[in-house]
C-alpha cells in the first residue's frame, strides 16, 4: 500500500482494500453494542417485514428488503442509528458472504466437466467486460460497470455487495450501489418468470434449460425457482450451474482487486485478499472435505440469507436518495445490457454443451 500522511492528531480508523481511509480522532473507540442496537433494531424490523411480504406474495426477498430500506430512508437523519446501520451493511454483509460458501462443493463444480466450467468462467468474464464497456459508453466510471456486470454475471445482490466492499465508496458510492441492487433484483425477478417460457418455446431439453437458467439468472433463489418450474432435472442442473457461478465469486474478487490497484503500485507484488473472501473459500473447502451436521446445512443458508437481507435493507436506509434520483437512466443501462448478453451467452453455451 502507498504511504499516507495524516494531519496532526488524526489516524486512520478504517480502510478498504484500496486505502479509502476514514479518519477519526486519535484514540477513538469502536461503537459499543449498545450504540449499535438502535440501528440494528430498525434494520431487523424492516427486514422481517420484507421477508413476510416476500414469502406471502412470492416476491424476491432481496428486492423487498431494499424497497423497505428505501421506505425507511428518512430515519437516516437520526445519528443514533448510524453505528448499527453501518455495522449491518458492513460486517453482517461479510459474514453472510462467508456462509454462502457452505452452499457449494468442489465435487459439484468438477462434476459439471471442464468444458462447462470453462464456459461459465468465460461467460462471467464477458458479462463483466460488457458491463464495464457499457458504463464507459454511458459516460460512467468503469468501476461502476464492473459492479453491474459482476452482479449480473455471478449472483445478483450478494455479488454486488461483495464487489462494492472491494471497490470502496470512492469508486462506487451508496447511490450507485443501491441503483444496481434495485435494477438487478428486478431483472432477476423478470427472468425467473420469462426464461422458462422462452425455454419451452425453443424446445430445450431439461439439461439445456437448466444450464440456461442456472448460467443467466442473477439471484440464486430465482435461478433455482425457474429451473424447478421447468422440470426436476432442469432444477438440479440449474442448482449446480448457479452454485458454480457463486463459487467463482472469490477468484473474481481477487482479480477485481488486482485490476483496480492504485496507480504506482504493482498488481502482483502486494496482492491483498479481503478476509471475507478467504472465509468464503474456506467454507467451500470445508463443505467439500467434511460431512457437516444436518443442522448446520439446514440453518447455514437461512442465516446467510438473513444476514444478507439485513445488510441490503441497511444499505437502502443509508442510501442518499438525492444522489440516487440524480443518477438518471444511464446507470441502469449497464445492468440491462449485461443481462441481455448473459442470456445470449448462456443460451449459446447450453446448445453447444448439449
Amino acid at each position: 500500500m502507498a504511504e499516507h500522511s495524516f494531519p496532526a492528531g488524526r489516524v486512520p480508523a478504517a480502510a478498504d482494500l484500496f486505502g479509502d481511509l476514514v479518519d477519526a480522532p486519535a484514540g477513538a473507540r469502536a461503537p459499543s453494542w449498545r450504540e449499535k442496537l438502535p440501528g440494528l433494531s430498525v434494520a431487523g424490523i424492516a427486514s422481517l417485514a420484507a421477508a413476510y411480504l416476500a414469502e406471502h406474495y412470492h416476491a424476491p426477498i432481496m428486492l423487498m428488503g431494499l424497497l423497505f430500506g428505501l421506505a425507511f430512508n428518512f430515519l437516516n437523519v437520526d445519528r443514533r442509528l448510524h453505528a448499527g446501520l453501518a455495522f449491518a451493511s458492513n460486517k453482517l454483509l461479510r459474514w453472510g458472504i462467508i456462509l454462502v460458501g457452505l452452499q457449494v462443493t468442489l465435487a459439484q463444480i468438477v462434476g459439471l466437466g471442464w468444458p462447462a466450467l470453462g464456459a461459465i468462467a468465460a461467460m462471467i468474464a464477458l458479462v463483466m467486460l460488457c458491463g464495464t464497456l457499457t458504463a464507459r459508453f454511458a459516460g460512467l466510471e468503469p468501476s461502476f460497470g464492473t459492479l453491474a456486470g459482476g452482479a449480473v454475471g455471478i449472483c445478483g445482490a450478494s455479488a454486488a455487495m461483495a464487489l462494492a466492499a472491494v471497490l470502496g465508496e470512492k469508486r462506487v458510492n451508496q447511490a450507485q450501489l443501491t441503483l444496481v441492487l434495485v435494477t438487478v433484483s428486478a431483472a432477476s425477478a423478470l427472468a425467473m418468470s420469462l426464461y422458462p417460457v422462452l425455454a419451452h418455446s425453443l424446445h430445450l431439453t431439461d439439461k439445456q434449460a437448466g444450464f440456461l437458467m442456472g448460467a443467466s439468472i442473477h439471484d440464486v433463489a430465482q435461478a433455482l425457482g425457474a429451473g424447478y418450474s421447468y422440470s426436476p432435472l432442469a432444477g438440479q442442473t440449474a442448482s449446480i450451474v448457479k452454485l458454480t457461478r457463486v463459487a467463482l465469486l472469490a477468484p473474481v474478487l481477487v482479480l477485481v482487486s488486482m485490476h483496480y490497484t492504485p496507480r504506482g503500485q504493482s498488481r502482483f507484488a502486494n496482492i491483498t485478499i479481503p478476509w471475507f473472501v478467504l472465509g468464503f473459500a474456506l467454507m467451500a473447502v470445508a463443505h467439500s472435505l467434511v460431512t457437516l451436521p444436518p443442522v448446520v446445512m439446514l440453518w447455514a443458508p437461512r442465516l446467510s440469507s438473513a444476514l444478507l437481507l439485513i445488510a441490503v435493507t441497511s444499505t437502502g436506509i443509508r442510501s442518499p436518495l438525492t444522489l440516487l434520483l440524480d443518477q438518471g437512466w444511464r446507470p441502469s443501462l449497464a445492468v440491462i445490457v449485461s443481462t441481455l448478453v448473459s442470456f445470449l451467452l448462456a443460451l449459446g453455451a447450453s446448445l453447444w454443451l448439449a
